[in-house]
Parts: C-alpha cells; sequence; structure tokens
C-alpha cells in the first residue's frame, strides 16, 4: 500500500470515529443533553469516583470517557500557592506567584457593582491561567460579631449590601468558564468550635438576614457551586444537612450545580448521602493521620456508599442526582471551550487590584483638613507601625496567598516624600502562624516602642499604621480574635504619640471593626481593610490626594464589644455554651439593632468621608401610594459642593409604620455610587417595589408584606438620613 492510500485511509478512519464520538463531547449539544449521554455510558464505580476527593483539591473525571477532572483552589482574593498532590505542604513551583486582591470587606466598602464584576473577572483569569476550574470564594457570611476570624472574606453585616455585591462578582468569574463556590452555606459566624457548634436561630431571622446573600448568589448570580458549611443547624451538620441542601438550596431556590463540602465536614455516609452532598473534599485528610491510614476510597460518598448503592439501601437515583451536577460543573468549567486561557500577574490585574483598593478605602475622620498631605507640607514626617512595611497577603489560613510583588505603604511613602520621611517600627506581633499565637519578646516591643516616642519628638506629621494582621487570634482561619482592641499595644502607643505630635493621621488595616479609644486625639483616621498586593500605592494615592476617598463602611463600629446585639444576651449568644451558640438577637444585627435601639456607634454602616461634599435635594416620589406588583419612583439630586471631583454613595432605607410582626426601625434597600465634577448636579432613581417591603413571616412562614404606610430614608450613612418620603402600600 501506497503512502497517499494509507494516508487517505487513515483520515477516513479518523473522521468516522469523529462521527461516532459520545453526544457530551460535542459542545454544540445542549448541556442537559451532554450530561445525560455522560451518564448512561458510566458504571457505577466510575460515577461514585466523580463525587469524593482524589486529591487534596481534586475529584475524578472519567478518564475512559474524556470526562475531565475538576481541579478547585481556595481564593477568593487570589489563586493560593500550589500543593502536592497528597499533602498539604507547599509543591515548590516557582510560577504560581499571584496578585493578591483586596479582601473581600474592601470590596464590599467600594459599595460599587462594578468594582465587584471587574473583581471576579481578572481573579478568574489568574485561576484559569493555573488551571483551576473551581474557585473556593466568594464568601458571604454575615458579620455578627466583630471578633470572627474570618469577617475579613466576608462582605459585611449586611444581606443586601452583600447580595448585591456577589451577584457581579459571580458573573465576572463565570463569564470566563471559571465557577465559583460561594461559601460557607450556612450559619458559619464563628470560628470558635467552628466543627462542632449548634446554631439556634428562628426561621425568620434565618431567612432575612443569613440566607439571603446565598439565595441571590443561586438565584440573580446563578452560581455553579456552593461550598456547605462546618457547623450543625437543628443537630445536623450543614455539609449533610437534608432541610438546608435538598429542601431550601435545590429545591425552593432551584439550585442545579453542585454542593462541595467544606474540607473534612463530611461525617456520615447515610446523612450525606441523601442531605444533598454532592462531592465529598477533605475527610480525615488535615496531616493529623498518616496517609496510609486513610485513602480517598475510604470517604463516607466511596467505597461505604457504592456498597449501600449495591445492596440497594439506596436507589441509584440518588447518586445519579448527584452525578449529574458534577456532570453539569465540569461541563460548565473543565470541558467549557469558551473557557479563558487567562493570565497571572499581569499589569491590567495589578491596575484592577489597585483600583478596587483605592475605593474600598474609607476616610473616618478628617479634622481641620489634615489630609490629603501635599508634598512640601511638612518638613519632617514619621510613619509608625509595623504594617506599614508588613506582608499583610502572608496569614489568615486557606486564603493566604504566594505574591510576585507586594508594595508595601512605607515603600510608597517613601517614593512620594523621599527623605522628609522616617520610620519606626514601634511594635512587633510576630509571625502569622496559623494555629498558635507566635510569642513576642515584651522587651522587644518596649525598645520598639520607645524607639517610636524618641523620633516622635522631631517629627512635624506622623502617620500610624497598624491595625489588625493575619496572624492566629487576629483575623485568621481556625480562631476569633480575644479582644475588641487592637493587639500589640497599638492602643497605649498612638495615645502616647498623640501627646507628642498633634498631627497625627491613623491607617488601619484589617477585616473587622475594633475599638479606637484614642479617636478624640487623632486628627486624623484611615481604614484600608486589606488592599492586597498594591496596598502601598493605594494607600498613598488616598493619603496624597492623587485619589478622593469614596469608601464607606460594610460593618458598624462600635464603641465598646458590648454594644453590639449580640453581646447582651451573655455567652449563649457567642461564642456559645456546650456546643450550643444561640442567635438571640434575632434581626437586629449591625446597623438594624443600633438604629433601632438607640445605641450610637463610634462610627455607623454605611459611613465614609472624602476630600470634596456633597448636598442632597429633597427627595420626590412619582406616586404617594404603591399597589399589589406596582412600582414607585424615588428620586433625588445629588450635587457636589466642593472643590474636586468625588464619588457619593446614595443610600435608600425602607422603615415600616406600623408592622404587624417587630421589624428594624429601617433597612438598606438601595444604593448608587455616583461620580460628580465639582458643582455638578446629578438624579439619582429608586425604583421601589413589593419585594423590598417584604419580610419573612413567623406566622405564614413565607415572605408577605403588610397593607402599612412605609417611609423611604435617603441617606449618606445608616445614621444620616438627609431626606425622608412616605407612601402607602395596599395589596
Amino acid at each position: 500500500m501506497n503512502s497517499f492510500k494509507l494516508l487517505a485511509m487513515t483520515l477516513l478512519t479518523s473522521l468516522s470515529a469523529s462521527a461516532q464520538q459520545p453526544v457530551y463531547l460535542d459542545t454544540r449539544q445542549p448541556l442537559e443533553t451532554r450530561v445525560e449521554d455522560a451518564l448512561k455510558r458510566m458504571t457505577t464505580h466510575e460515577k461514585i469516583g466523580m463525587i469524593h476527593a482524589q486529591s487534596k483539591f481534586t475529584s475524578a473525571g472519567v478518564p475512559r470517557l474524556g470526562i475531565r477532572q475538576l481541579a478547585m483552589d481556595d481564593g477568593p482574593h487570589g489563586v493560593r500557592e500550589e500543593l502536592e498532590w497528597n499533602s498539604w505542604q507547599p509543591a515548590g513551583w516557582t510560577n504560581d506567584y499571584i496578585v493578591a486582591f483586596p479582601s473581600l470587606t474592601c470590596l464590599a466598602a467600594t459599595w460599587n457593582p462594578a468594582m465587584a464584576q471587574l473583581y471576579g473577572h481578572t481573579v478568574s483569569e489568574e485561576f484559569a491561567f493555573r488551571g483551576k476550574d473551581v474557585m473556593l470564594g466568594p464568601g458571604v457570611n454575615i458579620a455578627r460579631t466583630p471578633l470572627n476570624g474570618r469577617n475579613f472574606e466576608y462582605m459585611g453585616e449586611d444581606p443586601y449590601l452583600s447580595s448585591t455585591m456577589v451577584v457581579p462578582y459571580i458573573k465576572g468569574a463565570q463569564d470566563n468558564g471559571v465557577g465559583v463556590c460561594v461559601k460557607h452555606f450556612a450559619l458559619n459566624e464563628q470560628e470558635i468550635d467552628r466543627f462542632s457548634v449548634n446554631v439556634n436561630v428562628d426561621e425568620r431571622t434565618l431567612n432575612e438576614i443569613y440566607l439571603a446573600p446565598f439565595k441571590a448568589a443561586v438565584q440573580k448570580g446563578h452560581a455553579w457551586t456552593v461550598m456547605a458549611s462546618y457547623p450543625f443547624w437543628n443537630g445536623v451538620h450543614c455539609c449533610q444537612n437534608n432541610h438546608l441542601l435538598n429542601d431550601i438550596l435545590k429545591k425552593q431556590w432551584g439550585f442545579d450545580g453542585a454542593v462541595i463540602s467544606d474540607w473534612g465536614g463530611t461525617t456520615d455516609t447515610e446523612q450525606a448521602a441523601t442531605g444533598g452532598l454532592d462531592i465529598e473534599m477533605g475527610t480525615f485528610t488535615d496531616g493529623k493521620l498518616k496517609e496510609s491510614e486513610f485513602g480517598y476510597n475510604d470517604y463516607y460518598l466511596a467505597d461505604p456508599f457504592e456498597k449501600l448503592i449495591n445492596e440497594g439501601k439506596i436507589p441509584m437515583s440518588v447518586l445519579d442526582d448527584k452525578v449529574r451536577r458534577v456532570l453539569r460543573t465540569i461541563f460548565r468549567t473543565a470541558m467549557n471551550p469558551a473557557k479563558v486561557i487567562g493570565s497571572q500577574c499581569s499589569e491590567p490585574h495589578y491596575a484592577a487590584c489597585k483600583t478596587i483598593g483605592e475605593e474600598g478605602i474609607v476616610l473616618l475622620k478628617n479634622e481641620k483638613n489634615i489630609l490629603p498631605i501635599q508634598p512640601g507640607r511638612y518638613r519632617r514626617i514619621l510613619v509608625v507601625g509595623e504594617n506599614a512595611d508588613r506582608s499583610l497577603t502572608k496569614g489568615g489560613g486557606s486564603s493566604e496567598l504566594k505574591t510576585l510583588r507586594d508594595i508595601s505603604p512605607l515603600e510608597s511613602l517613601r517614593r512620594l516624600y523621599g527623605d522628609k520621611l522616617d520610620y519606626a517600627q514601634g511594635y512587633t506581633s510576630g509571625r502569622a502562624i496559623y494555629d498558635e499565637v507566635d510569642k513576642v519578646d515584651p522587651k522587644e516591643n518596649e525598645r520598639l516602642r520607645e524607639e517610636a516616642l524618641q523620633k516622635a519628638k522631631q517629627a512635624d506629621l506622623i502617620i500610624f499604621i497598624g491595625g489588625l494582621n493575619k496572624n492566629c487570634k487576629q483575623d485568621c482561619e481556625n480562631a476569633d480574635r480575644e479582644s475588641y482592641d487592637l493587639s500589640f499595644g497599638q492602643n497605649e502607643l498612638i495615645t502616647a504619640l498623640a501627646k507628642l505630635q498633634k498631627n497625627i493621621v491613623v491607617c488601619t488595616f484589617g477585616g473587622n471593626a475594633f475599638a479606637t479609644p484614642w479617636i478624640g486625639q487623632v486628627k486624623g483616621f484611615v481604614h484600608c481593610w486589606y488592599l492586597g498586593s498594591m496596598a502601598g500605592d493605594a494607600l498613598a494615592d488616598v493619603l496624597s490626594g492623587t485619589c478622593n476617598p469614596s469608601g464607606k463602611l460594610p460593618v458598624t463600629f462600635a464603641k465598646k464589644l458590648g454594644d453590639y446585639s449580640f453581646a447582651q444576651y451573655g455567652a449563649e449568644a457567642y461564642p456559645g455554651v456546650n456546643k450550643q451558640v444561640y442567635y438571640k438577637e434575632g434581626l437586629f444585627v449591625g446597623y438594624r439593632h443600633f438604629d433601632t435601639h438607640k445605641v450610637t456607634p463610634q462610627f455607623p454602616f454605611g459611613f465614609g468621608l472624602s476630600y470634596t461634599t456633597f448636598s442632597y435635594g429633597r427627595p420626590r416620589l412619582s406616586a404617594n401610594s404603591l399597589k399589589g406588583d406596582g412600582k414607585l419612583t424615588l428620586s433625588v439630586d445629588i450635587t457636589n459642593t466642593g472643590k474636586r471631583e468625588g464619588k457619593e454613595i446614595v443610600q435608600l432605607y425602607i422603615g415600616q409604620q406600623s408592622p404587624v410582626e417587630e421589624r428594624p426601625l429601617k433597612e438598606l434597600k438601595g444604593f448608587e455610587k455616583v461620580s460628580l465634577k465639582p458643582g455638578e448636579t446629578k438624579t439619582v432613581d429608586f425604583t421601589i417595589s413589593k419585594p423590598m417591603l417584604q419580610y419573612f413571616s413567623a406566622k405564614k412562614h413565607d415572605w408577605t408584606v403588610d397593607n402599612d404606610t412605609f417611609a423611604a430614608y435617603v441617606c449618606a450613612s445608616s445614621e444620616d438620613v438627609r431626606g425622608k418620603v412616605s407612601f402607602s402600600y395596599q395589596q
């Protein structure tokens, strides 16, 4: 046979084989057609192989059928350092350095859905470039207590703000073919006893506060996967809770994706199999046991589940439902031909990181316009504080990041102010160890303090850069903060510095609120959250005035811990007694409590200053009544009355006059971030509709609305009401 005939036969054979390829490989076919075609070709053992881990961060595909594995990795602030296939040790790669993006608290503080979309788009490009299919994040648990070690991974205390910000984040990521895994579903509002605490919460509070952001992520964001959480609810682990995962998530909300366990959150084969879990990850692979003692085939949803299927004790339909959900996820991500190649550490990613960080920084005090700091205004500037030169991308637990480059505040400020600037560390906090507090020599802290105080005597301006960090029992997974105060002697150091120099600006990092007993002694206060790789440039641009700050608080800063609502009810409300925690404050979380019960915060929810000023016109309604499913338009004019361009966040709250069931005084129902040039006026329009007036009735066990009079409050923060109008509602 000559070479031409051989080539022709080879091509014909190839074309014939191609024509007989399974439908699920043909991406022109509808998703469900591909899923069903793949499912019917699989053996029981192959199905079982897809619903549990095969390594620390992958679950298996079906090589025989050309179905790819599912590769996951920790987020949501960037792709975690590559680990070894079968251990928690770093793999030692040299090409897994990434951009650290700002914390999700910082994203929430932008109050800008466009920033959320940009965040999801850019961070998912880095996941795609690393070959990851699912990003473990974003998190939308509620900041019920400022002591929660993982609040920095979430979006604040209000379910509406979290819901509005998470949806564009999800769409930005999934448009690139990278699935999000919204976490931690649900009631994971503390790290203390997170594996064993049973959360007691009433049905109404559960629906209005704690489930709302997850519902938005599923129904509006169309999240492809959800991560079930560690705690118990109604005596059953959330990772295998039938009512939570099957009844609410899948049936009520129509979720068609896969539920992934939190790592090590699965504890029982039958409960996991029938309780709605689809992929089991991390069981007994936390380094406490030798790997040889427990293999991936020993997982609850592995051999033990297959045995129950083969014995007919659990119907095949239960397994098939799980596999369908996993196949959908694989076809949407790993086998999605439209999935982007992505990029890593690109200049557009650094630019996005800086932009998001700048919009999230919150200016909380600016007495006598001490900010911005123009070059030449001061002869001698002293920067004090460990966070000026400390990497805040390290530590924190599973969200720790391996960055290619981080720009520190000290580096950026030195570039701006040159030899006018001096530095004193002031204190030390030790290493960012995951599961223990690093011991610090008190003598070293005293030495650093004295050095700072001596240098302060020569300064014309002090910039203190401190706050929290990602050490154990700070902003870190697996432990909560032990105090509402700043640690490492910072409060005392700030007070001592303020006595030596009245021109002092405090800049803090951290994902939580904290006490500010020195607030009356300093002229400026800026809170930065965590700003990621471009932290220094973002903060320096705000301090120097290159960027006009426009962030506002997504959490309430109380004067003291006892002012928060949960603190009124003792240890039963937090951290719990005998592994039982009771959300006794009910709906009155965050500003709902401060507002309704007339407790004055240090800084209210939604508060943030600018280098310019804004005036609000009188709000106008398109009608005085709303009927049924109709709509009203509320309009308000906003004017920049200052001398420079800036952005204002206009907030809409709604309250009911005579509720049948108890309600907060008012609740956030809308917001818009508007950019204005000096002297410019823009009209902001809000649409008011029935869903904005509804509450979850404890009597009816469903969403309802009363015929009543409602008030719409136009606000600059939860406490700063700029206008109020009333309207009636009738069914």
